[in-house]
């Protein structure tokens, strides 16, 4: 077969073809990101590195902290008659300053409390949407359905400014692309994992059983905001639409569970990518081989997230290899970041022999290379080095 270009190679694995040979591309590179100047530079150093990287549209920065900074895609921004005020408050059994915000909507008002550990990044600020809500807060922002009203507010449909302003970010990425004949994705989409920063994990879990209507019409109003959003990056014509799912996993929800609330949701979310033309992609990393027959039903194609710590590869490969590409195979912080040379090539072995045959396979650390160490810098040419040997 002759050579192809990345973006022919990404699109032959993530259509389950055999590609010439087998393509290496990391889901999340934050230790290279860092270090570059900007996106395109870190684009370019992975390509000098010899890897298959995709770009993503719009680009984010990784060194400005937003309100919604584990949700990368575009803004986020309300509705124009939502006022914020916030404060810190000294409170009797807390160890740490309580920090209060709240949402003034003409619906009515939302808020949330979050515990000011030491390790809290945004000083005398709540984030709307972010991963250290879920274990620090005291109060979240959604916890009844007279809620859901005032929720509207802040989760509003992009305007025609918007997405201009999306689109024009995005140009000189898509250029960039073009010329260098790169695989282009958009996201993030986001569903339950929403919930988990605007309700809670644990309230999400027992809601399925206490108030499934509540769980429901949240899920409703995020998906309809999602999917807005969404249609922005398809229209700009991407080839894989990525959704993020890491609160979407049977630890948080039963097979029973994620067939009535998740299930039609990812269908008409795989549909509407499917119908625009592009590939769909879902990153759940652990939880996930209860969940194999529900990707398959909803059409998936590509699995982000594949953890040799976490899930049964071959079981995986054999269940779903000929319908849904696989993505991973390397543990990124336990193996990449603090293993050793010989782990990092055991692993990618491992991964090669079992996930590649076939093809529908792309090769990455799980999920992120954040530590910038030279053990990380090593064992990233580690893994390179033995990819290049085996792909």
């Amino acid at each position: 077969m002759a050579e192809l270009s990345s973006r022919e190679r990404m699109l032959r694995a993530l259509n389950c073809q055999t590609p010439d040979y087998t393509p290496c591309s990391f889901m999340l590179y934050k230790a290279l990101q860092l270090e570059s100047k900007d996106y395109l530079e870190f684009i370019e150093r992975q390509i000098a590195m010899g890897l298959d990287t995709y770009v993503m549209i719009p680009p984010r920065d990784p060194k400005v902290m937003t309100d919604t900074y584990n949700l990368h895609g575009m803004p986020v921004r309300f509705h124009p008659e939502v006022k914020i005020k916030e404060w810190k408050e000294k409170r009797e059994g807390y160890s740490v300053p309580v920090l209060v915000k709240e949402y003034h909507t003409p619906a009515g008002t939302l808020r949330a409390e979050a515990r000011q550990t030491d390790d809290w990044l945004w000083g005398d600020h709540i984030p709307f949407l972010d991963d250290y809500l879920t274990s620090r807060s005291v109060k979240f922002l959604v916890t009844e359905m007279k809620d859901l009203d005032s929720l509207r507010y802040l989760l509003v449909p992009p305007t025609a400014e918007e997405i201009e302003e999306t689109r024009c970010q995005s140009e000189p990425v898509l250029a960039f692309a073009k010329e260098k004949e790169l695989l282009v994705t958009g996201g993030w989409g986001v569903g339950a994992d929403l919930l988990g920063w605007i309700y809670g994990l644990e309230k999400m879990i027992y809601t399925v059983y206490d108030a499934p209507d509540f769980l429901q019409a949240m899920l409703e109003i995020i998906a309809e905001w999602n999917q807005a959003r969404m249609k922005v990056l398809l229209d700009l014509g991407i080839d894989l639409y990525i959704k993020r799912a890491w609160y979407e996993m049977s630890h948080f929800w039963t097979p029973t569970s994620f067939k009535k609330f998740l299930l039609p949701i990812l269908k008409a979310d795989v549909e509407m990518a499917h119908e625009a033309g592009a590939k769909f992609g879902y990153i759940v990393t652990a939880g996930a081989m209860p969940l194999l027959d529900l990707y398959l039903e909803a059409g998936v194609d590509v699995l982000i997230g594949v953890d040799p710590h976490e899930w049964d590869m071959a079981l995986t490969k054999e269940k779903v290899g000929k319908r849904i590409c696989l993505w991973g195979g390397v543990n990124g912080h336990l193996t990449v970041e603090t293993g050793g040379e010989e782990d990092v090539r055991a692993e990618v072995q491992a991964a090669m022999k079992v996930l590649a045959p076939g093809g529908g396979f792309i090769l990455s650390p799980v999920d992120n290379v954040r530590e910038h160490t030279l053990v990380m810098k090593r064992n990233v040419a580690a893994l390179i080095e033995a990819w290049q040997e085996l792909r």
